[in-house]
């Protein structure tokens, strides 16, 4: 992929050669009219870029790369657009711990831009290469890239720094209400609760409710990573779903294999409820928390009618 990068970065640098205006101009700066420039910030992966321009409100813009709800972020390939958009930003966000190590950063050093940040979630939450990387589902792991975003707005931004203070303000005691208020709710109600999976996407939701996750997490990550699952591992999950043994089966949509097709069609046959996650937000364009709001209620619904309560 290194020659695809080098001739984005080639076509970004035409582009941008191109244009009578620097492709960064400083934050803070005096626009026409008395305007104040906004950051541009571009996300990796919309559900971060949906947060990121929630934050920033009026004061940035953002464009996210990843937004088809059928693109795999694990094997995307980047596009001149791409380049387009990271050559000019001041702001990027990438999700790093190996989920789209493979090609954003190659992105951003192939397009070099005088003060650009660059946010990594990984580096953020203290994970690496290896480590579960679908920390948005994780909701300490969220609020400290609210943190780490509003961080980078004041610092590129400080004389609007009361401003952001007020957007993060706002935006978790009272945009968030509904995910906060759900998520306490299930937790209080059904920690502790067997559930299956169909990869490790769930594992930091069920760790953020409480739910006691029954799946083998060495097939949770095969399944992630696009490997194939171990014999004893599938062996143990059709015994799981045959002997009742979780009373929720969660699985990610985006990604279902021939094994993950036959577990849900168990499941089902068992009255085991099944309820669907996916890997980036859905419809594509859905604001985070109305996207983890709808899934949050999906599961508390299979949980009431697996539990009875």
């Amino acid at each position: 992929m290194a020659g695809g990068i080098a001739a984005l970065a080639v076509g970004a640098a035409l582009t941008a050669g191109c244009s009578t205006k620097p492709a960064t101009a400083p934050v803070g700066a005096s626009a026409p009219g008395g305007a104040t420039t906004k950051i541009a910030v571009v996300a990796a992966e919309n559900f971060w870029g949906s947060i990121a321009l929630q934050l920033g409100g009026t004061h940035v813009t953002a464009a996210s790369i990843i937004s088809n709800p059928d693109t795999d972020p694990h094997s995307y390939e980047a596009t001149p657009n791409d380049a387009k958009l990271i050559a000019r930003a001041r702001l990027f966000i990438q999700n790093g711990i190996g989920y789209d190590t493979s090609w954003a950063p190659k992105l951003v050093s192939a397009n070099p831009a005088s003060g650009r940040d660059v946010l990594t979630v990984g580096d953020v939450v203290g994970l690496k290469d290896g480590d579960n990387p679908h920390q948005w589902y994780s909701h300490d792991s969220v609020d400290k890239v609210i943190d780490a975003i509003t961080a980078e707005y004041k610092k590129l931004d400080p004389a609007d720094a009361a401003y952001f203070d007020t957007q993060k303000q706002t935006f978790e005691t009272t945009t968030l209400a509904p995910y906060n208020q759900l998520e306490s709710d299930i937790k209080a109600t059904y920690a502790g609760t067997p559930i299956g999976a169909s990869e490790s996407i769930v594992s930091p939701l069920a760790d953020t409710l409480g739910l006691k996750m029954a799946t083998p997490y060495s097939f949770l990550k095969d399944i992630s990573e696009g490997n194939d699952p171990s014999v004893a591992d599938k062996t143990a999950i059709d015994s799981q779903i045959k002997g009742k043994q979780i009373k929720v089966y969660v699985y990610n949509s985006q990604n279902s294999t021939p094994d993950i097709a036959a577990q849900v069609a168990e499941a089902k046959a068992a009255g085991i409820p099944v309820t669907t996650v996916t890997e980036t937000l859905a419809p594509a364009g859905a604001t985070f928390q109305d996207w983890m709001v709808a899934e949050l209620q999906g599961l508390k619904s299979a949980l009431a009618q697996a539990t009875g309560h």
